[in-house]
C-alpha cells in the first residue's frame, strides 16, 4: 500500500474525482480487480454513493484503516476469473496489477466476456510506464514479479485487440504511469491518440536502456563505495519494490546499512535479498544520515519535509543523481 503518503493520496483521490465527474459515476456498480486494501475503491464508492466489489486473493481484513462514509463494498479473497462473470459491473478497474499476469490478452478478454452487451461498460486500467523505465534507464523499475511492460501504445493496442474502443490514454503520476479507459466495441475504431507511439519507437528505446544500463549501475557502484570508504552513513528511502531491486541490482547491502519507509506494517522487518533493516523516519534523528537516497523522486518534497520535521539536512538524492559524494 501507498496509502501511507500524503502525495500518493492526493493522486488517488484527484483520480478517483475525474472518473466519477467523467462518467458519471453515481449510484452505480464499481468492481475492482487487484483491488488491494480496498482504498480507491472505496474512494470511488464513497465520492459517488457507489457499491463496490473488490477482488484480492491478498486482501487482509482488519487493516481497513482508512473507513470513508457512504461505502458499500464487499471484498472477494479470490483471483478474478470467468466464474465471476456474473458480477457485472457499470465501472471496471484494475489498477497496478495487470502488469503481475503472464496471459494479459486472456486477462482483458476475460473482462470484456463480462461485459458482454453492455456498451455503456467502462473499463479503467493502470500499469507502469515502460517508455519512462527505457528512457531513464529507471533499472529499478524492473522485477521479476512483473511478467509484462507496456507502453501507451502497446496498452491501447491490447485492449483494441480485445474488443475495445480506446477512449483516452493518459500518462499520471510524474508519467510513471499509464492509464487507459475504453469500453466495449463489437468493431473497434482505429486507434487514433497522440500518445500511441509506433513499435519502432519502442526498439529504440530498448536499445538505448541495454547502452545505459551498465554504465548507470557502474556509477552507483563506484559512488557507494566512495561513501562507504569515506565512512559516510547513506540510508535509503523506500522500502518497496524500487529498493528492493535497487539493493539487488547493486549488492549494495555493505555500503547501506538501513531503509527507510513510512509503512508501519513494513518498519522492523528486513528488505528481500540484502537483508537491510526497515525502520520508520523517526529513527534517522538516532543514525543522523550524511546523505539519503531517494527511490521514488516523486516523494522527494514530502521526505524533505519529514526530516526538516526531524531537524536533519543530509544530502538528498534521486535514482537519476548518482554523483552525491557528501
Amino acid at each position: 500500500s501507498q496509502g501511507y503518503s500524503p502525495t500518493f493520496n492526493a493522486f488517488a483521490e484527484k483520480l478517483a474525482r475525474g472518473l466519477v465527474d467523467k462518467y458519471r459515476l453515481q449510484n452505480k456498480k464499481i468492481i475492482e480487480i487487484g483491488c488491494g486494501k480496498g482504498q480507491f475503491l472505496k474512494l470511488l464508492c464513497a465520492m459517488g454513493n457507489n457499491a463496490g466489489i473488490g477482488f484480492d486473493p491478498a486482501y487482509i481484513p482488519g487493516r481497513d484503516d482508512d473507513e470513508l462514509p457512504g461505502q458499500n463494498v464487499e471484498f472477494i479473497k479470490d483471483y478474478y476469473s470467468e466464474k465471476y462473470a456474473d458480477f457485472q459491473g457499470d465501472f471496471i478497474c484494475c489498477r497496478m496489477t495487470l502488469e503481475h499476469i503472464s496471459d494479459t490478452a486472456a486477462m482483458v478478454r476475460t473482462v470484456r466476456k463480462s461485459i458482454g452487451d453492455r456498451p455503456d461498460t467502462i473499463a479503467f486500467f493502470q500499469v507502469p510506464d515502460v517508455t519512462r523505465i527505457l528512457q531513464d534507464c529507471a533499472f529499478e523499475d524492473i522485477y521479476y514479479e512483473h511478467c509484462s511492460y507496456f507502453s501507451p501504445g502497446s496498452l491501447a493496442r491490447l485492449f483494441h485487440s480485445e474488443g475495445f474502443d480506446v477512449l483516452d490514454l493518459q500518462r499520471e503520476y510524474d508519467d510513471q504511469y499509464v492509464c487507459i479507459e475504453a469500453k466495449p466495441a463489437d468493431r473497434p475504431r482505429d486507434i487514433e491518440h497522440p500518445l500511441c507511439e509506433p513499435v519502432s519507437a519502442m526498439n529504440r528505446l530498448a536499445a538505448g536502456f541495454e547502452t545505459k544500463y551498465p554504465e548507470m549501475l557502474n556509477t552507483w557502484l563506484a559512488e557507494l563505495k566512495a561513501l562507504k570508504q569515506q565512512s559516510q552513513n547513506v540510508v535509503i528511502w523506500g522500502g518497496g519494490s524500487k529498493g528492493v531491486a535497487f539493493l539487488s541490482a547493486l549488492g549494495a547491502s555493505a555500503a547501506i546499512d538501513y531503509v527507510v519507509d513510512i509503512n508501519p506494517h513494513r518498519q522492523q522487518t528486513y528488505m528481500a535479498g540484502t537483508g537491510q533493516q526497515i525502520v520508520a523516519p523517526a529513527f534517522l534523528k538516532e543514525l543522523r544520515p550524511d546523505a539519503v537516497i531517494i527511490m521514488n523522486s516523486i516523494y522527494r518534497d514530502e521526505i524533505q519535509q519529514e526530516l526538516t520535521r526531524l531537524e536533519l539536512s543530509p544530502v538528498l538524492r534521486t535514482l537519476d543523481q548518482p554523483e552525491m559524494t557528501v
